[in-house]
């Protein structure tokens, strides 16, 4: 019940304190929406279109999101040294981390639906799986947001984390089939679109919007929650490394 409650506080300051920062704003919210507003304006007159690039704005939006979160309260924290009193608080780390980053996927999770809401008003979204469509978010959002996570805990001001993620993430946005597939990527750039966990999740998207997707639902499930779990558990590591050790 304590850890609970632990939890639940470390949450709620999180939302209270950081979520509307300027950068979250920027990054995290404007950004992903002019992309679907772009994409839907420029795609107004093929609704078939629409449905097309859904998957790939939802993606961009989640991506943006969580990772852009994350570079702001876990870097801020760490400049003011209260990330360092957090860590001595007795709760294991793995609980703590999972506290701190579920604010981000939290944000980045319902940052997927912004797009989602502009194309309903354009497009029939009866058809979509929506049981296949809501765990591909959730999990894209997890990967995201501890990639953010490892980002964060390597780096000492925010501007750094924010470049380092575009590092990451611009790159994805053409590597990992969100608006064509990675089988019309040159040969030598598909490989490394498979080691992107993003690829698995748009691949999920695509085949509950539309229907075409690469590999097994299953796969994809299980390859983008082994590319999360990876990643956080690569961020506890380095934590341990750097704080704890």
């Amino acid at each position: 019940m304590k850890r609970g409650i632990a939890f639940w506080n470390i949450l709620v300051k999180d939302m209270r304190t950081y979520y509307l920062k300027p950068p979250n704003i920027s990054w995290g919210l404007i950004f992903p929406l002019a992309w679907a507003g772009m994409f839907f304006i420029k795609s107004g007159e093929s609704l078939e279109s629409i449905r097309t690039l859904l998957p790939g704005v939802t993606a961009v939006a989640v991506l943006f999101g969580t990772t852009s979160m994350l570079a702001v309260t876990v870097t801020f924290e760490k400049k003011n040294r209260s990330f360092e009193r957090l860590l001595t608080a007795p709760l294991p780390l793995e609980l703590l981390m999972l506290a701190k980053t579920a604010g981000a996927i939290l944000f980045g999770a319902a940052n997927a639906f912004l797009p989602v809401l502009m194309a309903s008003f354009l497009v029939d979204l009866s058809a979509v799986l929506w049981h296949v469509f809501v765990p591909a978010v959730i999990l894209i959002a997890a990967a995201s947001t501890f990639l953010g996570l490892f980002i964060a805990v390597a780096v000492s001001e925010v501007f750094e984390a924010q470049t380092f993620s575009n590092f990451f993430r611009f790159p994805m946005l053409f590597l990992c089939g969100l608006f064509f597939p990675v089988e019309k990527l040159p040969g030598v750039l598909q490989p490394l679109a498979y080691v992107l966990p993003l690829t698995y999740g748009a691949d999920l998207l695509h085949g509950a919007v539309h229907g075409e997707h690469a590999l097994p639902y299953s796969l994809d499930l299980f390859l983008l929650s082994a590319f999360g779990a990876g990643l956080f558990a690569a961020s506890l590591w380095h934590i341990k490394r750097k704080w704890i050790l």
